[in-house]
């Protein structure tokens, strides 16, 4: 018998496409090499067919960063719901553990905005919010619009870190030069031109940026609590 017709007989078969398991391969390189790196060919490479072949499962890549959004969103701790103490610190909680998961994973942050997950652990995380809203008395229009924007802002805070992904080359540099550059730029602004920049140019960049997250969250949920919905917005 030829030699490489037995090898081919004799080579395991593989493994049937399903979503599921392209979705958990995405995530193992997310992990592994960034999201930059997870593109429909390397994805095939890893699974030994070709790109065509993805497409039968997955629609496009943005698609595809949306269920790799939504798989590492299992990672968000809602624990704080069922929580004794004041809503408006459990919602915290809730919100950082989300924004701590995209802090890990900054390329992700970045297609989040503009991803729309559909999966089970974002519904949860969104049950999990209106939950909590709900528990500190926010009228339910107000608590369904301020969901987006709870999250819009913690999803834009993680993004503003994207270029520091160590997994990518030389961008923890470049993100450490802007920063730097932009610090130069405010602290050295001229009061003739920029008075109130130059007056507060330090203030602006102060304080670690756990506090200055924690204290955007407030400002969110406050102005949910105590905003109104135009009227006729529901219409």
């Amino acid at each position: 018998m030829d030699e490489k017709v037995r090898s081919r007989r004799e080579r395991p078969a593989k493994a049937a496409l399903t979503r599921a398991g392209i979705v958990a391969t995405a995530v193992e390189l997310v992990r592994a090499e960034g999201l930059a790196r997870v593109t429909m060919r390397r994805l095939a490479q890893e699974l030994d067919t070709g790109a065509a072949s993805l497409y039968v499962y997955v629609r496009n890549t943005a698609e595809l960063h949306a269920a790799v959004l939504d798989e590492l969103l299992g990672a968000v701790d809602l624990s704080p719901v069922t929580a004794p103490g004041d809503w408006r610190e459990r919602l915290e909680r809730v919100l950082a553990s989300y924004a701590d998961v995209l802090f890990e994973y900054p390329g992700l942050a970045q297609s989040a905005l503009v991803a729309r997950p559909s999966g089970e652990h974002y519904l949860n995380l969104v049950e999990a919010l209106l939950a909590l809203l709900d528990q500190g008395g926010v009228p339910k229009g107000q608590a369904a619009w301020g969901i987006d924007i709870l999250l819009l802002f913690a999803t834009a805070q993680a993004a503003e870190h994207a270029d520091a992904d160590p997994r990518a080359s030389g961008t923890e540099e470049r993100s450490s030069q802007d920063w730097a550059a932009l610090a130069d730029a405010v602290r050295n602004a001229s009061s003739e031109t920029h008075p109130h920049l130059a007056a507060q140019g330090t203030d602006l960049l102060s304080g670690p940026g756990e506090a200055r997250l924690a204290w955007g969250f407030r400002v969110v949920i406050n102005g949910v609590l105590g905003t109104p919905r135009p009227e006729g917005a529901a219409k």
